[in-house]
């Protein structure tokens, strides 16, 4: 298989996994996409160095690229091949996807699902409860705050 058919198979794949197979749907999301726009950006910059630079070079024919090197065209965007930026798309889903599952099977040390400011209630909680504070105010201020 080529590098281009690898590539697509690879987010193709991925695709499945995150709708299909796992069903956490973050493409879905605009978060993720938020996100993986952040992640893009120093992808390009670091990919774009090592091959704007030619420090990494492609076969011509296993890519789709002519083996000259540009900024924009040639299917490069900031002197990266388009395989490049699929195959680091699959990674990051792949990763992301892998964590959301671990996550919701419990394989944090603390799984909390309820957010950092439950955490924070329940410290503020044990911590007057230590003190000798009373109780029954300090759960209904905790309960009514929000955070």
């Amino acid at each position: 298989m080529t590098y281009t058919q690898l590539a697509v198979l690879g987010v193709v794949l991925v695709v499945l996994l995150d709708l299909v197979v796992l069903r956490t749907r973050l493409l879905g999301r605009r978060v993720f996409w938020t996100s993986y726009a952040i992640i893009g950006f120093f992808q390009l910059l670091t990919n774009g160095w090592l091959t704007g630079r030619e420090i990494v070079t492609y076969n011509p024919d296993t890519a789709l690229t002519s083996g000259e090197v540009l900024l924009l065209g040639d299917w490069r965007i900031a002197f990266a091949p388009v395989e490049d930026l699929m195959f680091g798309f699959a990674l990051i889903v792949l990763t992301l996807d892998l964590w959301v599952v671990w996550s919701r099977r419990g394989i944090e040390r603390e799984p909390y699902a309820d957010g950092p400011w439950v955490r924070r209630r329940d410290a503020r909680l044990a911590a007057q409860r230590a003190a000798g504070g009373d109780e029954g105010q300090a759960d209904q201020r905790a309960r009514s705050a929000r955070p």
